[in-house]
């Protein structure tokens, strides 16, 4: 009861709910990396921006081209006659128009039945479960991939346009695997165009069924995102990994927060609410072993439920958003998750959109990303400590732990076994310093040694070069050879040591 009488009493974490939405006010839920807008809106001012750009480089162009004519008409006195040659401004505006309309044609040419095909036959399904050879050539399909594409047939056999539809997810995600030289942003908008353009036309198909859409998109997500996920997840065009490192290294730095410092209001010294926390860790974890944006989004939401059952259990009541968001930081730095930013930035990037706007999953996940920016700007002013204290907190120059074990009771063996394992973790992270600084002073020395062996390499060439090349007597030179030998021996060896004689 005191435990719990002092966090009531501690600055808890607090977030209010308009936060988790859309900064435009359309009632979605926002994303840190669309700058706290929704998919929607993230796209809409995406295409303004674009348009603006487009519209600017066509204003430079004509500049450009105005002052190209006047420069022309003052080298000639006779101004030029009319004459039908293309302009390098039509060039540029044609050139543009092309860039504008390429993405869209991209997308919605496997939305448009081709007339020059002859219909397939009704085991056009069956020719269609193996890879094409195009694919196969580039990278071998492994047993998911397979996998994946069986369920998927299987999906869509009872449907009319089942066929067409498998063949327009297929014929896109093919085009995808050539398209690696694109930036990761622009691999995401085009699965989001081909997600938005089979969502209108399924609407239409379906009469506007919002259930049977939503089935129909979730098997298309799982097909493709397994097929593409080697391509699209954490590519080398972006600094996705350089992210993970950072904020892997920033919870290990971490390890001493208490349960206390975040206000958490959970006991774990009740065996349901434990069981929930290492639940909450396990799926939290396993959100990387996914590979379906809807997959890696079940593990968020499962483990969400189970810190709320935690929360309930120990405080006998209903949890609120204000108990949830610390608990959900809490459970991020124990379980120090696996490649968190990929799998958030994956999720974000190819993750059917609605998803995140609305609904559990959308919810769960605007915390997620909101307790990882938490975790990144975290500092002693968010745990109600003083910047000394976070300091040397942080530099394991001291330990929470150690204070609660000089002034707390050592009646519990379990708080007694506690302490030893944070000593030792405070201990062997010293070590782990040190070894690095053992580490650098031996590159050092070996840095070292080479330039001494450099050294006298050079003295000995001085040396050998100091007398002429061709002696008459080979005798007389192997002789000479020896003695300057010795001589270059005696000039680097330090004198020896005289024997010393004390006295009985």
């Amino acid at each position: 009861m005191n435990t719990m009488s002092q966090r009531t009493e501690r600055r808890g974490i607090h977030l209010d709910q308009s936060e988790l939405l859309c900064k435009k006010g359309c009632g979605y839920f926002g994303n840190n990396a669309w700058q706290g807008l929704c998919s929607k809106c993230w796209r809409e001012e995406n295409q303004r921006e674009r348009q603006k750009q487009i519209q600017e480089d066509w204003a430079l162009a004509e500049r450009l081209q105005r002052e190209e004519e006047e420069a022309y008409a003052s080298r000639h006195q006779k101004p030029p006659q009319s004459q039908p040659a293309i302009t390098p401004f039509s060039k540029f505006e044609e050139r543009k128009t092309k860039e504008k309309s390429s993405k869209v044609n991209t997308v919605t040419k496997f939305f448009t039945p081709s007339t020059k095909t002859p219909p397939k036959k009704d085991n056009a399904f069956d020719s269609q479960s193996t890879p094409s050879p195009s694919f196969s050539s580039s990278r071998h399909p492994s047993a998911d991939t397979d996998h994946a594409t069986r369920e998927f047939i299987d999906f869509l056999k009872p449907l009319k346009s089942g066929r067409e539809i498998f063949k327009q997810c297929r014929a896109f995600t093919e085009s995808m695997v050539y398209k690696r030289e694109m930036g990761v942003d622009e691999l995401s908008e085009c699965v989001q165009d081909f997600y938005q353009n089979l969502s209108d036309r399924l609407h239409t198909q379906f009469k506007g069924s919002t259930e049977h859409v939503d089935s129909v998109m979730d098997a298309v997500e799982k097909y493709m995102m397994t097929r593409l996920y080697k391509e699209v997840f954490c590519p080398e065009t972006t600094d996705d990994e350089k992210k993970d490192l950072a904020i892997q290294k920033r919870i290990r730095a971490l390890h001493w927060v208490t349960i206390e410092m975040l206000c958490v209001p959970v006991d774990e010294e009740i065996p349901e609410v434990s069981d929930s926390v290492v639940k909450a860790i396990t799926d939290v974890i396993e959100m990387d072993s996914k590979r379906v944006p809807k997959d890696k989004l079940g593990c968020i939401t499962r483990c969400s439920k189970h810190i709320f059952n935690a929360i309930k259990i120990s405080k006998k009541e209903a949890a609120s958003a204000d108990d949830f968001l610390p608990t959900l930081i809490y459970i991020v730095l124990k379980a120090n998750p696996p490649r968190l930013q990929s799998n958030i930035q994956y999720i974000t990037r190819f993750c059917i959109p609605s998803r995140l706007m609305t609904g559990e999953d959308g919810y769960y996940f605007t915390n997620l990303c909101c307790a990882v920016a938490f975790i990144e700007k975290l500092d002693g002013q968010s745990l109600n400590l003083s910047t000394e204290e976070f300091e040397l907190y942080m530099s394991g120059q001291a330990s929470p732990h150690w204070t609660q074990g000089a002034s707390g009771s050592t009646d519990s063996p379990d708080s007694s076994a506690l302490s030893q394992v944070h000593k030792r973790l405070d201990l062997l992270t010293g070590l782990g310093e040190r070894q690095d600084s053992v580490i650098e002073k031996a590159r050092q020395l070996e840095s070292d040694l080479i330039d001494w062996t450099d050294e006298v390499e050079q003295k000995v060439q001085s040396v050998l070069e100091s007398f002429p090349p061709d002696l008459p007597n080979p005798a007389t030179s192997n002789s000479a050879s020896a003695i300057d030998s010795e001589n270059v021996e005696n000039e680097l060896l330090p004198p020896p040591l005289q024997p010393q004689v004390f006295a009985g």
